[in-house]
């Protein structure tokens, strides 16, 4: 059995959170130890999200865990829910994600763009784990420019009818309630875009499972069909209107990431650190080789260095004063960190790195989809740019 996770703190980040604050993450952590470590490795090489873990998952609120108690949620601030994301990520990146969309990219445009009547009916449930949501963006052909997208809203009597694809959904094959993107008027008009609220048991919608992942196996990824499916009117987001909707959701959730690739970093390099004192080769622990320990202390350095920027970016949410391209920064920087811990702790590991029983690996694989997901690496350095030159480069 895995020793139980103690954190990683070089700089007393603790002491820069409240006591609520450390109460919930520690909450979180010893849920993470206690369920979800020791069943992770076994879903992942099942290619299995873990849905026994869903009703616990609820119990302790880490669903829309930021969103406001009138709806059943938490009212946790921000740096409280970036922590839970932290510790839900050490689980396991598939983890996080689950809880990312069910309340950054479900709840969130719900209660951001929705009615009052909508957010009765479905913010407690979802909150609850009564209902499993996801979010219909990406398409096969439109990944980093959802702009394009091709699926259509056409009006019809009292509804709409719905038609297209939408690709890489995570939650859509277990979801009951899918937020749907769609243009309601010519396909080249990204101002047309509009949210509905879609069962996913309204006929001529169907979730296949994406077959082939070599990333991400506890976590549930399809592809979704829409054709002709029909919603009534109180089907649509009536606040949800043009491009700049769906990429507020995504904000949210990118927010999440910053702080869950934080988790992730930290569960290998905790592991990397104590392997090396319990290595023996060449008559000695490889934690006193020169090689390892610089390993280490870049860890510890880059781990350190996230920690701190996460926390940072929450104070500034909170206050209302962070700006979307300083989320971009931070999701771009502490995912790529954290591929560079996940991939120097697996090589310490050695031969045993690429073991199940280990971390490293499967955090490693787990976040180069990270690393491309939510905006890839390349168009949060592009939004960057932009932010910096005042010159868009897409």
């Amino acid at each position: 059995m895995a020793a139980r996770f103690e954190g990683v703190d070089y700089y007393d980040v603790d002491s820069l959170l409240s006591e609520e604050e450390r109460m919930i993450r520690d909450t979180v952590r010893e849920w993470v130890d206690d369920e979800v470590v020791p069943i992770i490795g076994e879903a992942y090489i099942e290619r299995r999200f873990p849905t026994e873990l869903k009703p616990k998952m609820a119990e302790i609120g880490v669903f829309g865990a930021n969103l406001p108690e009138e709806y059943g949620c938490a009212g946790l601030n921000n740096v409280a829910y970036g922590l839970i994301m932290q510790e839900l990520e050490r689980g396991d990146s598939g983890i996080r994600s689950f809880a990312s969309v069910q309340g950054a990219l479900v709840m969130y445009p719900i209660y951001e763009f929705g009615s009052e009547e909508q957010r009765r009916e479905y913010l407690p449930r979802l909150a609850r784990g009564e209902l499993v949501g996801c979010f219909g963006l990406t398409e096969p052909d439109f990944g980093s420019n959802p702009a394009g997208m091709r699926t259509t809203a056409r009006k019809s009597g009292s509804g709409w009818v719905l038609n297209g694809t939408k690709m890489w959904i995570t939650n859509g094959s277990l979801a009951d309630v899918a937020i749907i993107w769609a243009k309601t008027g010519d396909l080249g008009d990204p101002n047309s875009i509009r949210g509905f609220i879609v069962p996913t048991t309204t006929p001529g919608l169907t979730a296949h499972d994406q077959k082939g992942k070599l990333s991400l196996l506890a976590s549930d990824t399809s592809e979704i069909a829409l054709e002709d499916v029909c919603v009534p009117e109180e089907a649509l987001l009536p606040e949800g209107r043009a491009l700049r909707s769906p990429l507020m959701c995504l904000t949210q959730a990118r927010y999440g990431i910053a702080w869950g690739a934080v988790g992730a970093a930290m569960a290998c390099f905790d592991e990397a650190a104590r392997y090396a004192n319990e290595r023996i080769m060449f008559d000695g622990p490889i934690g006193g080789k020169q090689i390892q320990q610089v390993r280490l202390a870049d860890m510890l350095t880059w781990i350190t260095q996230g920690q701190l920027l996460a926390l940072q970016l929450g104070r500034l949410k909170d206050r209302g004063a962070a700006r979307p391209q300083q989320v971009s920064l931070a999701k771009r920087a502490n995912v790529d960190m954290a591929c560079n811990v996940a991939r120097e702790a697996r090589r310490l590991l050695g031969a045993n790195g690429i073991l199940i029983e280990y971390q490293a690996m499967r955090h490693m694989c787990n976040l180069e989809s990270v690393y491309t997901y939510e905006g890839t690496h390349d168009i949060h350095s592009l939004i960057l740019g932009q932010d910096v030159t005042g010159i868009p480069a897409f």
